[in-house]
């Protein structure tokens, strides 16, 4: 089902652009996933004292870094499968909060957006 506000050469766009950014969301959560275990086994094979070796913090600060990373990339993952989830029930580009259809240069340049510029502004 198409969204009835979007024509389908637009709703076709923003669908191959949410495809894409999946795409590399996708690797970059591989990428993470990976680069925090390597921290986490690098430090298992080495005794460390957080609080008293000064490798030791910088070691913890890195993995919890590279965990803040793989959160974001993780819920943007989440957004970007319900804008997929959206454009199926034919609800995509249209505002969550006041019912009116989002702009498409907006849905260009953020495709997992729910909301309108003007309710935007108004969570700031």
């Amino acid at each position: 089902m198409s969204d009835p506000g979007l024509p389908a050469e637009d709703l076709a766009e923003l669908r191959a652009l949410v495809e894409a950014d999946r795409e590399r969301t996708t690797e970059r959560l591989a990428f993470l996933t990976r680069d925090l275990t390597g921290i986490v086994d690098s430090a298992a094979l080495v005794a460390t004292d957080d609080e008293h070796d000064p490798e030791g913090s910088s070691t913890a600060f890195e993995r919890a870094h590279v965990q803040a990373l793989l959160d974001q990339a993780r819920e943007h993952l989440r957004q970007l499968d319900l804008a997929l989830e959206r454009m199926a029930a034919g609800t995509y580009g249209m505002c969550e909060r006041c019912g009116r259809p989002i702009p498409v240069e907006r849905l260009r340049i953020r495709p997992a957006t729910t909301t309108c510029v003007t309710c935007a502004a108004r969570t700031r």
